[in-house]
């Protein structure tokens, strides 16, 4: 069966990123939203074809919602907001307060998430077990993946426009952070 696919967004979350394709059958009204290629809610024969759908994303069921808004006679314009922001205000907000690493690690593909405010360290979806500590020169984050030593370092930038610096270290390396 054909899917009448209108809308793809791609999400950057803590615990991973996510793919938001909605479905929308302007004739008969059916209203699909995909998460990673997985149904997560199906509304067949809506006899309103505007309107709003609302549905979680993330092992933190972060709220999503779909707006469907009408255009012109049966074009229809489609936005989705995550968390009551448009999703570039969300992505803006998000980089501000979250600083993401890729890497790869013995053949195996790794994501290192950090959250500025709550200093939680997400690897690959699954929260991470660590061990802060203050240092003369700022905190150091520590946690393993698989058998590597991985540490988040915070340290003052010297400016206060730029405040403070996040570097991950895995063994001892510096690792570049990723553009999401």
């Amino acid at each position: 069966m054909s899917r009448d696919i209108v809308g793809t967004w791609d999400v950057s979350l803590s615990d991973g990123v996510y793919r938001i394709e909605f479905e929308h059958g302007s004739t008969t009204g059916k209203r699909v939203i995909y998460i990673n290629g997985q149904e997560v809610l199906r509304r067949d024969w809506m006899f309103k074809l505007v309107g709003k759908e609302t549905f979680p994303v993330g092992r933190t069921d972060t709220k999503a919602t779909i707006s469907i808004e009408a255009i012109t006679g049966f074009s229809y314009e489609y936005t989705l907001e995550i968390n009551g922001k448009s999703l570039q205000t969300f992505l803006y907000n998000r980089s501000k307060m979250s600083k993401t690493w890729v890497l790869k690690l013995g053949g195996a593909d790794y994501r290192i998430v950090l959250e500025k405010d709550t200093m939680d360290v997400w690897c690959n979806g699954q929260k991470m077990e660590t061990m802060g500590e203050f240092t003369e020169n700022g905190s150091e984050t520590r946690f393993a993946v698989e058998k590597h030593e991985c540490c988040i370092k915070a340290t003052s930038s010297g400016r206060k426009r730029n405040g403070i610096v996040h570097s991950l270290l895995v063994d001892g390396i510096r690792i570049e952070e990723a553009i999401e």
